[in-house]
C-alpha cells in the first residue's frame, strides 16, 4: 500500500481503538474493572488514576473490589466514584470498597444499546472525515505533477479503507449490543 494512504489508515485504526476503549467503559451487567479506567483520585494534590493508588479485583461476577494502598484514600475514592457517571454506590468496610452491580433492567439495556450505536455512528463519522481529509490531500497532489490516474487510485484506496473500517465499527457495535442484551 502507498505510504500516502497508510498514514490515513493509521488514523482509522486509532478511531477503532478509541471506540473499543469507549465500549469497555460501558457496563453490561457484569463487573468490569475497565469502567474505572477514567477515574482519578486526589493523591497528595495530584489527580492520579485509580489503578495507581489501589488494587482493583473482581471477586464475583457482579462485584468490583477496590483496596487502596493507603487507608486515607478510601473517602477520596468513594467521592470520585460518586462524582462519576457510573451510577454506582460504593460500600466500604474501612479497608476495602466494594461496588455491587445490579441486574440491568430491559429498559436500561435498551438505553445502553442506543448509547453504543451513537458511539458507533460517531466513529463512522470520524472514519469518513479521515477519508475526506485524505481525498483533499490527494487532490492537492494534482498541482505537484501527479497524474489524475494516480490520484484516482489513491482515492480508491482511501475508499476501500473507509469501507473496511466502517464494517469494523459495525461489527464492534454488534458485538457490544449482543453482550449488553444477553441476560
Amino acid at each position: 500500500m502507498d505510504e500516502r494512504v497508510a498514514k490515513y489508515e493509521e488514523k482509522m485504526k486509532k478511531t477503532i481503538a478509541s471506540l473499543e476503549s469507549d465500549f469497555q467503559t460501558i457496563r453490561a451487567g457484569r463487573a468490569n474493572p475497565h469502567i474505572l479506567d477514567r477515574l482519578t483520585v486526589d493523591y497528595y494534590g495530584v489527580q492520579t488514576p485509580l489503578q495507581q493508588v489501589a488494587n482493583i479485583t473482581v471477586p464475583e461476577a457482579r462485584v468490583i473490589q477496590i483496596q487502596p494502598w493507603e487507608a486515607s484514600l478510601i473517602k477520596k475514592i468513594e467521592k470520585a466514584i460518586l462524582a462519576s457517571d457510573l451510577g454506582l454506590n460504593p460500600n466500604n468496610d474501612g479497608k476495602i470498597i466494594r461496588l455491587f452491580f445490579p441486574e440491568l433492567t430491559e429498559e436500561r439495556r435498551k438505553e445502553l444499546v442506543k448509547d453504543v450505536r451513537k458511539k458507533g455512528e460517531a466513529s463512522k463519522v470520524a472514519v469518513r472525515n479521515i477519508r475526506r481529509d485524505a481525498n483533499d490531500a490527494f487532490k492537492k497532489l494534482l498541482k505537484e505533477d501527479v497524474s489524475e490516474d494516480e490520484v484516482e487510485a489513491l482515492q480508491d484506496d482511501a475508499q476501500k479503507l473507509t469501507d473496511k473500517y466502517i464494517k469494523e465499527v459495525d461489527a464492534a457495535v454488534e458485538r457490544k449490543s449482543k453482550e449488553i442484551l444477553t441476560v
